[in-house]
Order: C-alpha cells, then structure tokens, then sequence
C-alpha cells in the first residue's frame, strides 16, 4: 500500500472519530461535564477533523505529484502524530478533569504547525508543476 492511500485511510479513521467523539460529547458528556470540560473535549473533536481532513488533502496532494514527496510524507504524520497527541490530551483532560494533561496539548499542536509548514514548503518547491 503506497503512502498516500494509508493517509486516505488514516484519514477516514481520524474524521469517522471525529464525528463519533463530537456526537459522544452532544448526547452523552453534555449532561456530565462543566460547560469549560466540554468545550476543552470539542475542540479536540474539531481539531481532529480539521487534521482529518488536511490529511486527506496531503494524500491527494501526494498521489497527484503536486509537491516535494518527502516534505509531503513528513507532513502527512506531523498531522497523524499532532492529532493524537492534541485531540487526545484534550479528550483525556475533559473525561478526567487532569489539568496537567493540558500541558501536554501544546506538544500536539506544535506537530501540527510543523505539518502545515511541510506543506507550504512542499508546495512551493513542488515535485512536478500543473498548470504552472
């Protein structure tokens, strides 16, 4: 399996989730959690989809040749690893009320600045040009 579909797939899991956890939040958590927990649980469910769907867009980018492949697959699992560690420490913060598991969002978010910066490097030095 190349690259680009395992990003599809992951992808898919990662906005499938997204939805589950979002609806999980709205029917279930909704009654048990301050308005400040659930807030915290989504954003980790809107930022999961959001990066669901940047990785989708780098699978498509990279299947179609349309930037620098590597700094493309770098990006791919800056958004895979970011998410999981953004989204997650934010989940676990609002099902365990942990403040210190707040500290550890940062780090996640960073991975994801870090992907969204590959891609902007990716498309500007471009693997093979379409349309000029």
């Amino acid at each position: 399996m190349g690259t680009a579909r395992l990003f599809v797939a992951i992808a898919a899991v990662l906005g499938g989730t997204a939805v589950a956890a979002g609806a999980f939040a709205t029917h279930a958590l909704r009654p048990q959690l301050s308005d400040r927990l659930l807030t915290i649980f989504e954003t980790g469910a809107r930022y999961q989809m959001y990066h669901a769907l940047a990785l989708l867009l780098v699978a498509v980018v990279l299947a179609q040749g349309l930037g620098a492949p590597g700094l493309l697959i770098a990006a791919g699992w800056a958004f895979v690893v970011g998410t999981g560690i953004f989204s997650g420490s934010l989940y676990a913060l609002a099902l365990t009320g942990q403040n210190l598991l707040g500290a550890v969002a940062p780090l996640g978010g960073a991975a994801l600045i870090a992907g969204w910066g590959c891609v902007a490097v990716a498309a500007l030095l471009g693997a093979g040009e379409v349309g000029g």
